[in-house]
């Protein structure tokens, strides 16, 4: 097994075992993806956490046969929307799917986030859409999220959880932090009477300053750093 991928499997381990000790997640709920070449490495389906290993981490042909895999377990039954994004999406490299509460929270009420923050331009325009509702692990559920995303680097999942989306695995988690945050920030602000949405100019000028902002994607010619 090449360092890389090594390092990216034990990144895996990790971020999964951070996010669940964060509050990021709950028990075996999320998942974890990463790219690597023409494969996708992706946390194992039910798998404890503190048990997991880097070995344990399945591998999946970007484009080859759709669904094989190997490695000693399976893959989180979640892999399709992971597979599908990797597919459709090759400036992704990572990916980190939890059932974030308060994310969690406006997806049961099938409420999108508005502008109500600057930081929103973090996740491409002037809402994180919430995808339609369709049973974990199905291709229905993949094909929703990937409406979802469209011209984004999130979405919620209708009565589920939320994605988040990046171009290496460290920018994926701490996408998935800032989606968390703003989902907090906005439900509470509806106890207070609403937010205050910003504008599409003020999205825009954000997005713009944000060239040296938070964490940074990895060199179009580098290898992505987990």
């Amino acid at each position: 097994m090449a360092d890389t991928e090594l390092q990216l499997r034990k990144a895996i381990v990790d971020k999964c075992r951070w996010m669940n000790a964060s509050g990021l997640n709950q028990g075996t709920s999320g998942n974890i993806s990463a790219r690597h070449g023409n494969s996708m490495l992706i946390s194992p389906s039910a798998t404890p956490y503190d048990a997991m290993t880097p070995d344990m981490i399945a591998a999946m042909p970007i484009d080859g046969e759709y669904g094989s895999w190997t490695g000693p377990l399976k893959p989180s039954t979640e892999w399709r929307f992971h597979l599908d994004i990797m597919r459709a999406r090759p400036e992704v490299g990572g990916i980190v799917h939890t059932h974030a509460t308060y994310c969690t929270v406006l997806a049961i009420a099938h409420k999108e986030i508005p502008a109500c923050h600057y930081m929103m331009a973090a996740f491409g325009g002037m809402n994180v859409r919430v995808a339609d509702y369709a049973r974990f692990g199905t291709k229905a559920l993949s094909d929703h999220a990937l409406k979802a995303l469209q011209n984004r680097t999130a979405c919620l999942l209708a009565n589920h959880g939320m994605i988040a989306t990046g171009a290496s695995l460290e920018k994926a988690m701490w996408l998935a932090v800032e989606l968390e945050t703003i989902a907090r920030q906005y439900y509470l602000s509806l106890a207070i009477g609403g937010p205050i949405l910003l504008s599409e100019a003020d999205i825009n000028e954000t997005a713009a300053a944000f060239g040296s902002y938070g964490v940074q994607d990895p060199p179009a010619n580098g290898a992505a750093k987990a």
